[in-house]
C-alpha cells in the first residue's frame, strides 16, 4: 500500500521519499546510512530487510549483489518489495510475486522507485522521470518525484502518511520529516519541507560547532 523513491546526487547525499495509505509509513520503510547507501522495504513490510540491505552494502557488496543476498536468504521474500541504492548511483529492486495489487519497480539514473496497489504502473514511471529531469536540493527532487507519482494517479485509494529523509556527510539524518496520519500527507510534507530546508544546515552546525549556531529567537533563547 505504498510507493517510494530512493535517490542520490553527485554530492553523495542519498535519501528516500515515501507515501502510503497506512499510518506512519516512514517509520517502517526508510533505511539510510551516510556514506553507505539507502534501502526501502515495503509491501507487507519487514523492516529488518532494509537493515540487511545496508549491512550488505557496508560489507562491500554492490546494490545488485546486496539485493541478491537478501532475497536469497529470506523465506517470505515473495511478499516483499525492496529497493536499494549505492551513493554512486548503482541501484536494484525486487517485487515479489505476492506484491499487492498493481505493482512495479524501476531503476533509473541515480534513482530507484517502487510501488504497490497503484492506480497504474505508469505511476512509477512518473516518479523516476521526475527525479531524473529535476535539479536542486535532493530533498526537493525527491518530494517533486513523489508529487509527480501522485499526480499520475498514485495509489488506487487515498494515502494517509508520508515521509522524507536524507543523509549526507554526518552520521545522522540531516533531514527526517514525517506526516504520520493526514488526509493530505504529501501536501503537508511539502509545507513541512518548505519550513525545514532554510534551517537544515544550521542544525548540523548546532551539533558540530554550537558556539557559531544561529538563534531563531524563540522564547528563552533571545
Amino acid at each position: 500500500m505504498t510507493f517510494s523513491v530512493l535517490g542520490t546526487d553527485r554530492t553523495g547525499a542519498i535519501g528516500i521519499a515515501v507515501t502510503s495509505s497506512s499510518p506512519a509509513v516512514a517509520a517502517r520503510c526508510i533505511h539510510l546510512r551516510a556514506g553507505v547507501g539507502g534501502a526501502s522495504s515495503q509491501n507487507v513490510t519487514d523492516p529488518r530487510l532494509g537493515s540487511a540491505l545496508l549491512d550488505a552494502l557496508e560489507s562491500g557488496a554492490g546494490a545488485r549483489d546486496a539485493l541478491a543476498a537478501v532475497v536469497g536468504g529470506h523465506e517470505l521474500i515473495e511478499h516483499r518489495q525492496l529497493t536499494v541504492l549505492e551513493p554512486n548511483g548503482g541501484g536494484a529492486a525486487h517485487s515479489g510475486a505476492e506484491s499487492l495489487g498493481v505493482h512495479r519497480d524501476r531503476v533509473g539514473a541515480r534513482v530507484v522507485a517502487a510501488g504497490n496497489m497503484l492506480r497504474s504502473p505508469e505511476v512509477v514511471d512518473a516518479v523516476v522521470d521526475s527525479f531524473e529531469s529535476s535539479g536542486g536540493e535532493l530533498e526537493d527532487r525527491l518530494l517533486r518525484a513523489l508529487e509527480a507519482g501522485s499526480a499520475a494517479g498514485g495509489e488506487a485509494g487515498p494515502v494517509h502518511s508520508a515521509g522524507l529523509s536524507v543523509v549526507r556527510e554526518v552520521s545522522w539524518r540531516e533531514t527526517d520529516l514525517r506526516v504520520d496520519w493526514s488526509d493530505s500527507p504529501i501536501v503537508d510534507l511539502r509545507a513541512l519541507l518548505d519550513r525545514w530546508l532554510p534551517q537544515r544546515d544550521d542544525y548540523v552546525t548546532r551539533a558540530l560547532n554550537p558556539a557559531s549556531a544561529p538563534s531563531y529567537g524563540v522564547p528563552g533563547d533571545e
